[in-house]
C-alpha cells in the first residue's frame, strides 16, 4: 500500500511541475513575464487591419514591445494606436512604423524602422511616419483589374 501512495505522489508532482512549466511558457509568449521597464509611444494609422491589443511590436525581427491600445479618432477617422517599447531600446526621432504581415497566411505585427537621426524620441512621443496594413484582397483585385486593362 505504501508503494501505491509513493507512485501517486510522484505522478502528481510530475503533473504539477508540467502544469507550472506550461503556464510560465504561456506567460512568456503572451508577454506577462514582466521583463523590465518600457516606454509608451503612439502612432496614427490610416488603417490598422490585422492588429489588436497584445500584438507584437518588433525591431529587426525581434519583439521589443506590445500594442496596448487602439481607438478610432472621430476627427481624423484614423486608428490611433498606443504601444510600448522596452526602455533599453532608443528610437531615433525619424523612426517609421508600419503594419507588416508574417506571410500570406500569417498574422500581422507592428514593425519599427529606425532612421538615422542622432536625436531620440522622448517617451510618450508620437511617431509621425506611419504605413497602415495592406489588404491582400485589395492587391489581388488591383492585379486582376490591371491585367484586364492590358488585354
Amino acid at each position: 500500500m505504501s508503494d501505491s501512495h509513493t507512485t501517486e505522489v510522484v505522478t502528481g508532482s510530475v503533473v504539477l511541475a508540467a502544469a507550472v512549466g506550461f503556464f510560465l511558457y504561456a506567460g512568456q509568449i503572451v508577454g506577462l513575464s514582466g521583463s523590465g521597464d518600457s516606454n509608451s509611444y503612439s502612432a496614427s494609422f490610416r488603417t490598422a487591419d490585422g492588429i489588436s491589443v497584445g500584438t507584437d511590436v518588433r525591431l529587426g525581427g525581434v519583439k521589443v514591445g506590445t500594442v496596448t491600445g487602439i481607438s478610432l479618432n472621430p476627427e481624423t477617422y484614423r486608428a490611433d494606436t498606443a504601444f510600448t517599447v522596452q526602455s533599453d531600446v532608443a528610437l531615433p526621432d525619424d523612426t517609421a512604423i508600419i503594419i507588416s504581415s508574417e506571410g500570406l497566411l500569417g498574422g500581422s505585427y507592428v514593425e519599427l524602422l529606425p532612421g538615422g537621426s542622432p536625436f531620440n524620441l522622448e517617451p510618450g512621443a508620437e511617431i509621425e511616419d506611419t504605413q497602415g496594413s495592406v489588404s491582400l484582397v485589395q492587391l489581388l483585385l488591383k492585379y486582376v483589374a490591371g491585367s484586364e486593362d492590358t488585354k
